[in-house]
């Protein structure tokens, strides 16, 4: 279970000067084994959200309670450092995570594979496309056993092939972990989600059924064209 008690989260401006909450006095409780959409237009905060839930962010007022072990947010590459190599990355985030010896190995061997990048994952990073920081982070994320797994537009990343592999992946995770996930397209929300919460004027709304979500925020945007069953 994670729970979100009046959660305030803003950016300041370069001169000080006090920006726009980008969310405002958020109260949610995410129950155990519940797989949620996340949802609202560009802006609305829903990344922002993914950072405060995966402690990569603090807010400006309330708190965020983790009952669970939370992943950091796949599909955003912040957190990892340029100048070591993907395999170097991986090394390191692995022994933070108490991963000795064989368990090392092996989540190198996973991630390597997982990520295609080949040659490139023995490379410093910052030579990296934010695709390629992408996948490293995705492979990374998912060699760990995470009771809730984050992710922003992570299936969107790469080929047709890798997308479906992206895909696959989260639907295995499904039944033994649950999923918080940022996605502009209706089709995955629907088949890996069982719940929405809907962010609008730095607000969250929690809909028990992601459909309803998803119809909360069609009200507010037009569809897109017919046959794109894109959000």
């Amino acid at each position: 279970m994670i729970t979100l008690t009046n959660l305030y989260k803003r950016y300041n401006n370069r001169d000080g000067r006090e920006a726009p909450w980008v969310l405002k006095d958020i109260n949610l409780t995410i129950p155990k084994n519940v797989s949620v959409g996340l949802l609202g237009r560009n802006g609305a905060g829903k990344s922002t959200l993914l950072r405060l839930i995966s402690g990569m962010d603090t807010p400006e007022r309330g708190y965020v309670e983790r009952h669970c072990q939370v992943s950091w947010p796949i599909g955003l590459s912040s957190g990892l450092q340029g100048s070591m190599t993907g395999r170097q990355n991986v090394k390191f985030v692995a022994r933070v995570h108490g991963a000795h010896n064989e368990e090392i190995q092996r989540i190198i061997r996973y991630v390597y594979d997982f990520s295609e990048l080949g040659a490139s994952f023995d490379r410093p990073i910052k030579t990296y496309s934010s695709g390629m920081r992408s996948r490293l982070n995705f492979g990374l994320s998912l060699a760990f056993d995470f009771d809730v797994y984050l992710s922003d537009e992570a299936t969107a990343v790469g080929d047709r092939a890798f997308k479906a592999k992206a895909s696959k992946a989260f639907k295995d995770k499904v039944g033994l972990s649950s999923l918080i996930i940022v996605s502009h397209s209706e089709g995955i929300l629907k088949e890996l989600c069982q719940a929405g919460i809907y962010l609008k004027n730095g607000q969250a709304q929690w809909y028990d059924d992601i459909n309803d979500a998803i119809a909360a925020y069609h009200e507010e945007t037009p569809p897109p064209p017919a046959g794109s069953h894109k959000l």
